[in-house]
């Protein structure tokens, strides 16, 4: 078994958490000095620094929330002058606007070495060539997965988003070993190299991929094994993090987040700790981030941590799949329901593709949620019985798991939209005039 750290990437849990308090410590006292936000916070709330002596002081601190990144736009949570900054990403800003996020040297390092950890852990190194789908640019996915590539040796192709034709073909040209992007492009690649008779366990060397950007299902990580024969590992990140950070290990059991850059939490509804392994709300703090620090903040992620050892031997906490994201929840007829969860269940189901998007209306006032589905190409049938009854399962299931009434329609093939980046999976026309 690999370590790039063995030392650290072992330590006892109790260290650990030794080690994260101390560093908490430290970062709060350089927000409460150095951010006038974080500081009117602490005193709105009668804390200090010194005030902050365990874990269970700090739940006392107020949580940062999105709207607090953008309420502060562009640079007014930066805590270095630019002159010490080294980069700056921007989010899209497609629900409002734009998050900014800065960086000094030491923080593109710190982010390099997350990620250089976690490939080692899932078995890449310097002999490996990555070919990155993520788009270069204001997004972080980029140039994070592409520096901590680069971070352990390995040979980068930096391909970027786009010409799938183009990527497949490099593919198979040159000796490609792993590749990056987001699940619903690989799917799509997958799509492609069938139609044009490509395959890719014959016809390439890629034997691992990392996936991430978007939500997915352990069903459709599943599918995308079988049908790729590459192994796919969760990764998981944000801009306002670094972004993409942490990575699953061989055993694909959870992404491992360090924990000597990193303290997450997990709350209940009332804000309350969960227990190890329990789903909750996902609360985080940067331990070492120098530019733009975070402090307890309220991601939108629905996710478990566990402390319990990994069989790899690591011991940092490992973050469970994101079942739900705030910012992601639909509201249909007082229902709260997420995306992620329509996409498990269609990865139930053989006979549909990865590719669905989902219709809202409200004619006369009453919500309705249609959700298109691709069939599988083997699935294609001009059996309508057949048809009828696929649907009807669909239907039945999605019900089942949402406690509400959808209905189904079943498409063919590349019907839907592509998405070479994060995909669209809704399209809200509800008018409340």
């Amino acid at each position: 078994m690999a370590f790039r750290n063995k030392e650290i990437e072992t330590m006892p849990r109790e260290e650990l958490q030794k080690l994260q308090l101390s560093l908490l410590k430290k970062e709060v006292r350089t927000m409460y000095d150095s951010s006038k936000f974080f500081h009117d916070k602490m005193k709105e709330a009668g804390l200090t620094p010194e005030d902050i002596d365990s874990f269970e002081a700090f739940r006392k601190v107020p949580m940062m929330k999105k709207t607090d990144l953008r309420d502060n736009y562009p640079d007014k949570l930066f805590v270095k002058p630019y002159e010490d900054l080294v980069r700056v990403h921007v989010s899209s800003g497609t629900t409002g606007r734009p998050t900014v996020v800065s960086y000094t040297q030491k923080d593109l390092d710190d982010w390099s070495e997350c990620l250089a950890r976690g490939m080692v852990a899932f078995g890449m190194s310097r002999k490996d060539m990555l070919q990155n789908f993520h788009g270069y640019g204001l997004f972080t996915g980029g140039l994070g997965v592409h520096y901590g590539a680069e971070r352990i040796g390995a040979t980068v192709l930096p391909i970027g988003t786009g010409n799938t034709k183009r990527q497949i073909q490099m593919m198979q040209d040159l000796p490609v070993t792993v590749i990056a992007g987001t699940p619903s492009y690989m799917f799509h690649i997958a799509d492609v190299c069938e139609s044009q008779g490509v395959d890719l366990r014959k016809d390439t060397k890629v034997r691992l991929a990392i996936a991430g950007g978007e939500p997915w299902s352990e069903s459709m990580r599943r599918k995308l094994q079988d049908r790729t024969g590459i192994k796919v590992h969760n990764c998981y990140g944000a801009s306002e993090i670094y972004g993409p950070s942490f990575l699953e290990c061989d055993k694909q059991c959870g992404s491992h987040v360090w924990a000597d850059y990193c303290y997450m939490e997990i709350l209940d509804k009332d804000g309350e700790p969960c227990a190890d392994g329990e789903e909750g709300d996902l609360v985080i703090t940067m331990l070492q981030k120098e530019a733009f620090p975070l402090i307890r903040y309220k991601i939108g992620d629905v996710t478990s941590l566990t402390w319990e050892k990994c069989e790899c031997g690591r011991t940092h906490p490992r973050l469970g799949r994101i079942t739900g994201r705030s910012d992601d929840m639909l509201v249909v007829r007082g229902i709260n329901v997420f995306p992620s969860q329509i996409e498990a269940v269609i990865g139930e189901f053989d006979f549909l593709s990865p590719f669905y998007h989902i219709i809202l209306t409200n004619e006369n006032y009453m919500d309705d949620m249609v959700v298109e589905i691709e069939l599988e190409e083997r699935s294609l049938t001009d059996n309508m019985t057949e048809l009828a009854k696929m649907t009807k399962i669909t239907e039945a299931r999605l019900k089942d798991i949402l406690n509400l009434k959808t209905t189904v329609k079943l498409m063919l093939p590349g019907t839907l939209k592509r998405f070479e980046g994060k995909a669209n999976h809704v399209t809200d026309k509800r008018n409340y005039d």
